[in-house]
């Protein structure tokens, strides 16, 4: 039985792009497009994600490109600016969840010093009990040990959880480990299912 509602917070319950802000900083699209593919990627991006300390990052990135120093000092001063606002439905979920009472978890990939900086931003997620954020807890979906601490923390036995992302491996990965999932498309889609499980 279904008792609790877990999300993923980017692209699911918010819009999450790298060039919303670097596209404030950097005029010229070719060379937009050629520093979000080799400077600020998303690839490097998620050592943040994975608990890596930001300055470190930062001050590794500026001697291998100095001329995009400050370009690199806006991304660890500036990365809110990255998240353009929700996604369109997502807060009127969570809003129509926490009145009926659901209980609300999320599991996000998000550095540490991101989440400290953003989570103040969203009065939404005072309507969730506990958020494991993986640059926390060192941990990065989909790896397994992420959603088995989440169930523990969270305190739901096996198959009490549906848990919605945005990436089919991470949602696959949660099925694996004793959630239901709902792999996220947009909030129409999401809750038809929720109003199908009878969650709302």
């Amino acid at each position: 039985m279904i008792r609790a509602v877990v999300f993923d917070v980017g692209r699911v319950l918010v819009q999450w792009d790298l060039r919303h802000l670097f596209a404030k900083l950097i005029d010229d699209r070719q060379e937009l497009d050629w520093f979000l593919a080799h400077v600020v990627t998303p690839e490097w991006h998620f050592q943040a994600d994975a608990g890596r300390a930001v300055a470190d990052m930062v001050a590794e990135r500026k001697a291998e490109f100095p001329a995009y120093a400050a370009q690199l000092d806006a991304y660890a001063t500036r990365f809110v600016e990255t998240i353009p606002g929700p996604v369109p439905g997502s807060y009127d979920i969570v809003e129509d969840l926490a009145r009926r009472g659901v209980p609300l978890f999320a599991i996000t990939n998000f550095g540490t010093e991101f989440w400290a900086a953003f989570r103040p931003t969203q009065p939404v997620f005072g309507h969730f009990r506990d958020v494991v954020v993986s640059g926390e807890e060192k941990l990065l979906k989909p790896d397994a040990a992420i959603y088995r601490l989440a169930r523990d923390r969270f305190g739901l036995a096996a198959g009490e959880g549906l848990f919605i992302d945005d990436s089919l491996a991470n949602v696959e990965a949660a099925r694996a480990n004793g959630f239901h999932g709902h792999h996220f498309r947009d909030a129409p889609a999401l809750r038809a299912e929720l109003v199908a499980l009878g969650l709302l």
